[in-house]
């Protein structure tokens, strides 16, 4: 079986606990507006012109945007790192892009890393059908779940689709007792504002489980590839959240029992 990824980040830290291998898959229903990884959005292997300063020197290069790979070079990659998983507590997670843009794949992925006892993280936007989630759920660790915006129709703004799945699925996993972190990211302007934080807590707190909370601050660190691959960027300039803004964030999950984290 082969899938299609487009990065694998070894050593990462903030994508589950411990230290951890990030398999970046390729395809994403959702088109945030300030997306970090926008080569994601397309499933297609792509080569994209880029310019690089050699000497002084604007150099043309060609770049390869994903790649086919196969389960048994995967997991073999991933397994280069057993040591530091088992040492760190660590693990495998998948991200993207969606991973569940790939749900044949991702399960197969998933059930290999049970059957060699490494730990597996799913990082999704929730975007899929349902039945997709009760496939791969009694192979997967913990779900890092995103919340984007409560409200549908500013979601859809911001996105390109809806919440509505989004939130039956959250519901699922909860109902199924899936282990979950909540992950926000922190848009000025888009989901920072007090009414939009307490609706969004408001989403949790009808909830079964009460499940940590991750504070993603928004930083432009992935703009610069809208240039570098020749894509459109349509978020409006905004600037990264202060410090105080993400403290008041912190603060209201925190007063009503959640563990909150900032950075994930």
């Amino acid at each position: 079986m082969e899938g299609v990824i487009f990065d694998i980040k070894r050593m990462a830290l903030h994508d589950g606990p411990g230290i951890r291998q990030t398999v970046f898959f390729k395809g994403c229903p959702l088109h945030c507006l300030w997306c970090h990884n926008p080569e994601s959005r397309s499933m297609e292997i792509v080569q994209v012109e880029t310019e690089e300063k050699i000497g002084g020197e604007l150099v043309k290069k060609k770049q390869t945007i994903g790649k086919r790979i196969s389960d048994q070079d995967l997991i073999t990659e991933i397994l280069r790192d057993r040591l530091i998983y088992e040492e760190s507590h660590g693990g495998v997670t998948f991200s993207g892009g969606e991973p569940m843009m790939q749900a044949d794949f991702l399960l197969h992925m998933l059930q290999l890393c049970r059957k060699n006892e490494i730990h597996s993280c799913v990082d999704t936007t929730g975007h899929t059908p349902s039945e997709n989630l009760l496939k791969i759920h009694p192979f997967t660790d913990l779900f890092l779940y995103d919340l984007k915006h409560p409200n549908s129709e500013i979601h859809r703004k911001y996105t390109g689709v809806g919440n509505e799945i989004i939130l039956h699925n959250l519901q699922l996993l909860d109902d199924l007792g899936a282990d979950i972190r909540i992950r926000i990211p922190l848009i000025p302007t888009v989901n920072d504002s007090e009414s939009t934080l307490h609706a969004s807590l408001q989403i949790l707190l009808e909830l079964k489980h009460r499940y940590p909370v991750d504070i993603l601050p928004y930083h432009k660190i992935g703009q610069h590839k809208y240039a570098r691959f020749g894509l459109p960027s349509h978020l409006p300039p905004v600037e990264e959240p202060s410090a105080e803004s993400i403290n008041r964030a912190k603060f209201i999950f925190e007063k009503h029992g959640y563990k909150v984290t900032i950075g994930g």
